[in-house]
């Protein structure tokens, strides 16, 4: 009976010591926040030594802090908290916005930054200070003084502008440049500011190659006549866009060949001199045929306005007829008028002269094309001609076979009987022949047959292998593109490793760190050491319940068989059975109603937790401030209602 009230207290004092346990380490985890904060430079008075004691520009500034740190980019975000509401909720959301844009997966809002509780809170700067870079996130031993924070916020200010890209002055506005952390604009010096001119380059050509020797003449020039490449553009500025410029036409121009050679050059079984030949014979039949297309083509210009209409000539006959033509019309143009005295008689004698030679010019031009309309025609009369000629004596060859037939037909007539046999003997002498040729025809056909079978097998099987080797090759060269760039890659990451591990500062001091996470984990387990011998003492008291319990049990059953049989024959037997059961019955009541107690203190104990939760969560003050900030909103928009009226 007795064991059973110390259920409750054992249960209390493991729910004690686990509450201090928490308690210690969120302490311990609050200093460490706490120091780190100071660390990156946030402004965080002596007196705070817990997360309770933020207030809500604390919040602000040291949120703000770890995302400059974090993101760069960051840097408009303000750390002061703004007097206006309206921007109080900006500033809040675009914290809120940030965070989740680093991977906060928690719920978030502007809420979060304004009406903070400690829970929250601690998870929002656990995450956020677990994103800093090493750098920033090593301790380093020396006294966060103001001293030490105005040469380390020197030194994020020099580092910041390092990392900022360089701009040209056509990008700036008279050297104005926005600077996102004090929002404000300075004036950005530039020094021998050039624009960017490339010229031609001439460079040596087959350099590289060893295996095609030079000509002596081009060795020659290359070492004696041609200049340097910085002596090539006029000006010294320029060589370094002109280099630019040649290196990045030959890498296009590489790409670009590189990707029609994998695309169609694989493809054509050709190397790759044969199929440049090609390509470069496909180029120049392209062009002349388009040249012979614009020459046909062309239209004659048109006479100016104000140009002397002459009648068209239709001009027939041989070209010596036609240049006979051409030369009388010449004889009987005007002959020029002496000069003139005066310029306007000048001008108006010039104007004439080529007002008579541009219709001249329009009236060749149009016998020029007339002429060649009927070189067209006469071209397809030829044409037709010989056709109609090749048909002629195609259809004449065949009757003159049809007249050899028929004569021959004609001549054998006489002796109709004898021809008839002959016919015969020649017809049978020719079908035995057929027969033996068509024997021996299929005794040559098979194994023709047969090798042109395995021929056409085998040219089909090596096709086959060539589209393997060729996709070999294209998977390859993939492989190879990819290996290229995963190198780069890592070559890249292995420089940015090395520069952070230049930057890193030698003097960082992590023995004071490591002690006191050994003290916490020493802590913890003494802490777990003194739960688990809590526990194994309940566990003992639980069994020596039940071992009473059951020993009650069983005591009670004999003893009251025993009383019972002798209170049949005795009176005071019989009372004293009544009060046995009566005992026993209370007893029993006493021990609900200590379990009772002991779940209602559980009950107790939960609901003194979520007070606890809930006014650590600051419910009440955060409504006032809501209240607060309402009313503030009110009056602000009033006020704005008032100016507009106004205006």
């Amino acid at each position: 009976m007795f064991p059973a009230v110390l259920v409750p207290l054992i249960s209390s004092t493991v729910r004690l010591m686990l509450q201090s346990k928490k308690v210690f380490i969120m302490d311990e985890v609050d200093d460490i926040i706490i120091h780190t904060l100071r660390q990156i430079g946030c402004d965080l008075d002596d007196d705070i030594r817990s997360l309770r004691d933020f207030s809500t520009s604390h919040v602000i500034e040291a949120t703000v802090k770890c995302l400059r740190i974090i993101s760069p980019a960051l840097d408009e975000l303000s750390a002061v908290l703004p007097p206006g509401m309206s921007a109080r909720y900006r500033i809040g959301t675009s914290l809120a916005e940030a965070c989740q844009g680093l991977g906060y997966k928690g719920e978030m809002g502007y809420q979060t930054f304004l009406y903070t509780n400690e829970q929250d809170l601690r998870k929002i700067l656990i995450f956020l200070l677990e994103k800093l870079p090493k750098e920033s996130a090593a301790a380093v031993e020396e006294p966060a003084d103001r001293a030490a924070l105005l040469s380390r916020a020197i030194g994020a200010e020099m580092q910041r502008r390092l990392q900022l890209p360089w701009l040209p002055a056509v990008c700036n506005s008279r050297g104005l440049r926005w600077r996102q952390q004090n929002t404000c604009w300075h004036r950005e010096g530039v020094v021998d500011l050039t624009a960017h001119h490339a010229v031609s380059l001439t460079l040596p050509q087959g350099t590289s190659d060893h295996s095609k020797p030079l000509p002596q003449a081009l060795q020659a020039y290359y070492r004696q006549h041609l200049p340097l490449v910085s002596s090539q553009p006029m000006r010294p500025a320029d060589v370094a866009p002109s280099l630019l410029e040649r290196n990045a036409s030959e890498l296009s121009a590489e790409k670009e060949w590189e990707a029609e050679w994998n695309q169609s050059g694989l493809q054509s079984r050709l190397t790759k001199e044969e199929y440049r030949a090609r390509k470069l014979q496909r180029l120049q039949k392209r062009m002349s045929e388009q040249l012979a297309q614009a020459v046909q083509a062309g239209a004659p210009p048109r006479p100016r306005e104000g140009a002397t209409d002459t009648p068209s000539i239709r001009v027939r006959g041989s070209r010596f007829t036609q240049v006979q033509k051409l030369e009388a019309a010449k004889e009987e143009t005007p002959v020029a008028a002496p000069r003139a005295e005066t310029e306007q008689d000048a001008q108006a004698q010039r104007e004439l002269e080529g007002a008579t030679l541009q219709a001249e010019l329009a009236e060749l031009a149009q016998r020029l094309q007339q002429c060649k309309m009927d070189v067209r025609e006469y071209t397809a009369c030829t044409q037709q001609l010989d056709e109609s000629e090749t048909s002629l004596a195609k259809l004449t060859k065949e009757q003159e076979a049809v007249y050899r037939v028929k004569k021959r037909v004609m001549d054998l007539l006489p002796d109709a009987d004898n021809n008839i046999s002959k016919l015969q003997s020649v017809i049978e002498d020719s079908a035995q022949r057929l027969v033996s040729l068509a024997t021996q025809w299929e005794a040559h056909r098979m194994p023709l047959v047969k090798q042109y079978r395995e021929a056409k097998e085998q040219n089909i099987s090596r096709v086959s292998e060539t589209q393997q080797m060729l996709e070999a090759v294209r998977q390859l060269r993939e492989k190879i593109k990819n290996v290229a760039t995963d190198v780069r890659s890592r070559e890249d990451i292995y420089k940015q490793l090395v520069a952070e591990y230049e930057r890193t500062p030698r003097d960082v001091n992590r023995a004071a760190y490591t002690k006191r996470i050994m003290e916490i984990i020493s802590n913890i387990n003494r802490q777990n050491l003194d739960i688990q011998k809590v526990l194994r003492d309940t566990r003992e008291v639980q069994k020596e319940i039940n071992l009473l319990t059951g020993k009650l049990d069983r005591t009670f059953t004999v003893t009251d068989e025993l009383i019972f049989k002798d209170a049949k024959k005795e009176e005071a037997v019989r009372k004293s059975y009544k009060y046995l059961a009566t005992l026993h019955e209370n007893c029993n009541l006493l021990i609900r109603t200590v379990e009772d107690t002991g779940g209602i203190m559980r009950e107790i104990r939960d609901l003194e937790d979520q007070i606890e939760s809930e006014s650590n969560k600051k419910t009440l003050a955060n409504l006032q401030r809501i209240l607060a900030d309402y009313q503030q909103m009110r009056k602000e928009n009033t006020q704005l209602l008032n100016q507009l009226k106004q205006q």
